[in-house]
């Protein structure tokens, strides 16, 4: 048995409720769910009376649940001798884009709940980067969108954004449903500086040379298109400032946002940071 799962069965014991225990647990139901279902599985025993009125602990769940609250009583103490004697734990998150994104918010509360004796610092990289500092050491992990040259990278694909073209709101092509390629053929496009990633330039650029303005963060993206008519591409689903429209564009892969940190690092707390990630990217 995982402490973490014994955190699990002890939320849901005391909330009665699995929706009201996964929100305090910042997870998704259905991963609560299957959670108490293998331990049931693995002690051979059923723990939770379920009913339309809620839940509540069988005779064999009581006696987890003293045991379960023992045990998590004596972990807690024991995980803050070893972080004083190890010292104070920092580690660098490096973000790119909108750090107000909810899976970003549900990560951050998650960890802070798992982990509240470590120090996260935040380092906002621009779009000249997309790994946000990782190859020159100035982060121990970036949250962060693809695609992007990954070699001596390990990267995990968090979700998957559909993109748009971000227009003028008086723009002829920002009332269509949809849009192609082709549609923005001959416009001017905001683009990265020279030397940035070559894949991750050519996917915001529609994967052809673009001729326009010269960008490093999205507000500048953005403000390039309200005051030259310029286009490019950005993830739906995002609030754009009042005279901007983003009109989807289907042919165009979905952006993935990634967890990406160096292939060689063992920082345990960068799994812990994955497993979190991983299920608060997945609430709803």
């Amino acid at each position: 048995m995982e402490l973490r799962t014994l955190r699990y069965f002890v939320a849901v014991a005391e909330e009665r409720h699995f929706g009201r225990a996964a929100a305090r647990l910042h997870i998704s139901q259905p991963a609560l769910s299957r959670a108490i279902r293998q331990l049931e599985a693995e002690l051979g025993a059923v723990l939770l009376d379920r009913s339309p009125r809620g839940v509540g602990p069988t005779p064999a769940g009581v006696v987890l649940l003293a045991e379960a609250r023992g045990l998590l009583g004596r972990a807690e103490p024991a995980r803050a001798r070893v972080a004083a004697a190890a010292g104070p734990a920092v580690v660098t998150v490096g973000l790119l884009g909108d750090g107000t994104d909810p899976g970003a918010v549900r990560l951050a509360g998650a960890f802070r709940e798992l982990h509240p004796e470590v120090e996260i610092r935040i380092r906002e990289a621009d779009l000249t980067d997309p790994t946000c500092g990782l190859r020159t050491g100035q982060v121990d992990l970036a949250l962060t969108r693809g695609p992007f040259d990954e070699t001596g990278l390990t990267v995990r694909r968090l979700r998957a954004d559909p993109v748009g073209a971000v227009l003028r709101g008086d723009d002829p092509l920002a009332h269509r449903g949809h849009l192609t390629l082709a549609d923005l053929a001959g416009r001017r496009w905001f683009r990265f500086p020279e030397g940035t990633d070559p894949r991750w330039a050519a996917y915001w650029s529609g994967g052809a040379p673009r001729r326009g303005p010269v960008v490093r963060a999205v507000q500048e993206c953005r403000q390039a298109v309200l005051w030259n008519g310029t286009v490019g591409l950005a993830p739906l689903g995002h609030e754009l400032p009042p005279g901007l429209a983003a009109v989807p564009l289907p042919e165009v892969e979905p952006s993935p946002v990634v967890l990406a940190w160096n292939e060689d690092d063992p920082n345990p707390l960068i799994r812990s940071l994955l497993r979190i990630a991983t299920a608060a990217y997945r609430s709803p």
